[in-house]
């Protein structure tokens, strides 16, 4: 399916609170640290620790996501992220100090955890798992498009009460405009409650893990290892944005048109390529080359490996096998991000950036089992026999 223009008003209302639920997300963002540092008087430890609270909660609540869209619904999931967000935007305006920032990045974890793994599931079976995709590059689009202008919200609102006082506001429109959707998924009829983790999705979470371990890379260092060979790192950065955006948006279906494996080794290589280059630290040009690559790159792999993954996927375990990888990535972006500062230090930012090249190689190999023949049989191959699968 070449266009989205088949695509029903439903989906794209789906899109739509995906969007207005990541731009609330996003307007607090760039005021964050400095309302810690600076209006509450925290340490430079209570930044780091408050900011990374969140990624550990919505590692820690990717079970619970994935089995709440299977065994309750997908809107379910999407609405109690949803409701978890609108409670973090008022958690932050509590007088309670530092302590009440951790109860909003608690929140937002969770909230976050829930929402990706409902409006994914559901999104996919609204635009037909044979779109899937095409699907997950639109869902994908809605995040990085909400998450790009928040800030930007954030920052014409002035103060970081009127940001947190936005995302009540826009987790609340976008609730709003999810309860007007009907779900056509009946838990009851698909649910049989397998483990959580399938040993078949642990080649698929490892090549998604890998593939990401670049992005604490380029949002961590890029700047700053550019910094003193022209000073290209903020147009770099925003290329590599632009080109992960447009990519996804316009492209993202192209693993629905030709064979996934062509599309992830593919886009794993141009994401090679960009990142040698930016390792290189070129000039201006150089740099905006580099980045656009490495965010082109960057559009295919994800859409590859998890729409492969869905396609082979019972509809009642679909929440789950969003949910796991997504869980790798949270897992190896934070171990990256440690190993990155680490090797920065010691060796310098080129090190970083090689080590990230090193990961794709990894990725790339890992990509192999997921895309192996066996792993190719459609959905009505899959028989109860399957259960053995299940590692806990």
């Amino acid at each position: 399916m070449g266009s989205g223009e088949s695509l029903t008003g439903r989906f794209w209302c789906l899109i739509g609170a995906t969007f207005l639920g990541f731009l609330g997300f996003g307007s607090v963002l760039p005021a964050l640290a400095p309302h810690i540092h600076n209006d509450l008087a925290g340490s430079d430890r209570a930044v780091g620790f408050v900011i990374g609270t969140f990624s550990v909660v919505a590692l820690c609540s990717r079970p619970f996501a994935g089995k709440l869209a299977d065994q309750k619904g997908r809107k379910r999931a999407f609405l109690t992220g949803l409701c978890s967000c609108t409670l973090a935007g008022a958690a932050y305006l509590l007088p309670f100090g530092v302590g009440a920032m951790y109860v909003a990045r608690s929140l937002q974890g969770l909230g976050e955890a829930c929402l990706y793994t409902g409006a994914a599931a559901w999104a996919v079976e609204v635009a037909g798992v044979q779109r899937s995709a095409r699907a997950l590059g639109y869902v994908s689009s809605g995040i990085w498009g909400g998450i790009a202008a928040g800030p930007l919200v954030g920052q014409l609102l002035g103060s970081f009460d009127h940001a947190a006082k936005f995302q009540i506001v826009a987790a609340l429109s976008a609730m709003a405009l999810l309860s007007r959707i009907p779900e056509d998924y009946r838990p009851s009829a698909h649910t049989r409650r397998p483990g959580w983790l399938r040993a078949s999705l642990i080649p698929a979470g490892i090549s998604v893990g890998f593939t990401n371990v670049h992005y604490p890379v380029i949002t961590g260092f890029l700047i700053l290892h550019l910094a003193r060979h022209g000073n290209a790192g903020p147009a770099a950065f925003s290329t590599y944005a632009g080109f992960v955006l447009l990519s996804r948006f316009f492209l993202g279906g192209l693993p629905d048109r030709i064979h996934p494996r062509i599309t992830f080794y593919s886009g794993l290589a141009s994401m090679a390529i960009g990142l040698a280059i930016l390792a290189a630290a070129p000039a201006f040009t150089g740099a905006v080359i580099g980045a656009g690559l490495l965010g082109f790159g960057f559009s295919f792999p994800w859409a590859s490996v998890a729409s492969s993954v869905l396609r082979r996927t019972r509809d009642g375990e679909r929440g789950s096998a969003v949910s796991v990888l997504s869980a790798f990535y949270d897992l190896f972006v934070g171990m990256s991000s440690f190993s990155a500062g680490l090797l920065a230090n010691a060796f310098g930012y080129e090190s970083a950036f090689v080590m990230a090249i090193l990961a794709l190689g990894a990725a790339a190999v890992a990509g192999r089992f997921v895309f192996a023949p066996p792993a190719e049989p459609a959905l009505q191959e899959l028989t109860p026999a399957r259960e053995v699968d299940s590692l806990f």
